[in-house]
């Protein structure tokens, strides 16, 4: 399968899961949507990575983002799993994982990493708006756990830049500065946010708007 690029529409696929059969667009609706792969069950930093997912379960729902993880794995072994996880991480399973054995969303999703020796999936991330395009894709080896709350970042980042004409400088948290986008005057600028802090012609600051 070509590889998935930013602004693509995420492929739509129909799969089992621990919450039953879904059909990916259907389930996700008009919300927007995490989808990331683990290697397998029973393994040390999935664990780890599932249980901080639920544990954030109220920030992804207060942001409007749906979370489903997907391995190569058979439902029974996410069922057989989930107590694990929540002895673990004292954080119950609270969304859905896909079984994936014939391995049709990891190939679709280029979830697959070559030369590793086996055919289980990597850390792959796809950040997926409601309209279903796909805003944001990140791959982490299968020994480096990922940083949830940089996802969560990341969501905030996208929702806002979505809805306003602003960029987010580097290493930007929500309720700090934002930059003004180029393709924007700093009159129109001032129209719209009031105060611009001009520091280049190129580079100018607002406060983050309330809201």
């Amino acid at each position: 399968m070509p590889a998935i690029h930013l602004g693509d529409e995420a492929p739509n696929f129909t799969a089992d899961t621990t919450d039953g059969t879904i059909d990916f667009h259907e389930w996700k609706g008009d919300r927007w949507a995490v989808l990331f792969s683990h290697p397998a069950d029973f393994t040390p930093v999935c664990t780890t990575e599932l249980g901080r997912t639920a544990g954030l379960k109220a920030e992804f729902d207060k942001r409007g983002v749906k979370v489903i993880a997907l391995s190569v794995d058979p439902v029974e072994d996410h069922h057989g799993w989930a107590p694990d996880i929540a002895e673990v991480t004292g954080n119950a399973l609270n969304f859905p994982i896909i079984a994936d054995p014939d391995k049709k969303v990891s190939q679709l999703y280029d979830m697959i990493h070559p030369g590793e020796g086996d055919t289980s999936t990597v850390r792959s991330v796809f950040v997926i708006s409601p309209d279903n395009k796909v805003k944001l894709t990140l791959t982490y080896p299968k020994s480096v756990g990922r940083n949830f709350d940089e996802i969560l970042r990341v969501v905030d980042a996208l929702q806002l830049t979505e809805r306003m004409p602003v960029a987010t400088p580097a290493d930007w948290t929500s309720g700090e500065k934002l930059i003004v986008s180029p393709a924007m005057s700093t009159d129109d600028a001032r129209s719209r946010f009031g105060a611009v802090e001009e520091v280049k012609p190129y580079l100018r600051w607002i406060e983050q708007p309330a809201g």
